[in-house]
């Protein structure tokens, strides 16, 4: 079934929050499902991966131990794409000096792709990212890509380079609704159901539900 940007966005924001994230991370995780969504990339299915795989383990262990490193690595030897990334587009200009960035053993590598368009706009130069059998390239408003739907779809990148500048090659055209699965729309709600509030009696009383005095 379809879903509007809004939907996946709002949806994933709350996926993102249940499994533990910050209020942050959430909202950045939320609009780079977005825009993968946007450009009928299975941004959805990615998140729903990425928070089973990383379920309550704690950020730090999945976050790079130094960003002045050539290759960037986390103590749990597994890199959240999403830490990496927001990391990434805070070393705009380091990326722009060095030419490359590496980062080792990245899961879910595509979701670390929309923080490249942050990087981009901020330099003013196309950032790309290459991992094996996938290429992708943003300037911030337009997204390129090079490869076949298992690349891209990876739960884990032994490596994933990130260069700039870049060469922008096989323009995506953008959508305004994305197809995501019951199944991963499920996977996703499971997430967010966490950051409900249980009922507990005094909400029954003030008119949350039917109350205690349930006349059905």
């Amino acid at each position: 079934m379809t879903h509007s940007l809004n939907e996946i966005e709002a949806m994933s924001k709350r996926a993102a929050r249940g499994a533990g994230l910050s209020w942050g991370l959430a909202e950045e995780a939320a609009k780079g499902t977005r825009w993968l969504s946007s450009y009928d990339l299975p941004g959805a299915d990615l998140l729903a991966d990425l928070l089973e795989m990383n379920d309550r383990l704690p950020p730090i262990d999945l976050s790079p131990v130094s960003l002045r490193d050539a290759v960037w690595h986390a103590p749990a030897h597994r890199m959240n794409p999403l830490i990496a990334g927001a990391s990434l587009s805070d070393c705009a200009v380091t990326l722009m000096e060095r030419g490359e960035i590496s980062m080792e053993n990245v899961c879910v590598p595509l979701l670390s792709v929309p923080f490249m368009g942050g990087a981009a706009l901020r330099l003013g130069h196309p950032v790309a990212a290459e991992w094996r059998g996938a290429r992708i390239a943003t300037d911030g408003r337009r997204l390129c890509l090079q490869g076949e739907g298992a690349a891209l779809r990876v739960k884990m990148a032994a490596k994933v380079v990130f260069r700039a500048p870049a060469e922008m090659k096989g323009h995506l055209e953008p959508v305004v609704r994305a197809h995501v699965s019951a199944a991963t729309w499920d996977r996703l709600a499971a997430f967010a159901h966490r950051t409900f509030a249980p009922a507990t009696e005094l909400s029954r009383l003030l008119g949350a539900g039917a109350g205690v005095d349930d006349n059905d």
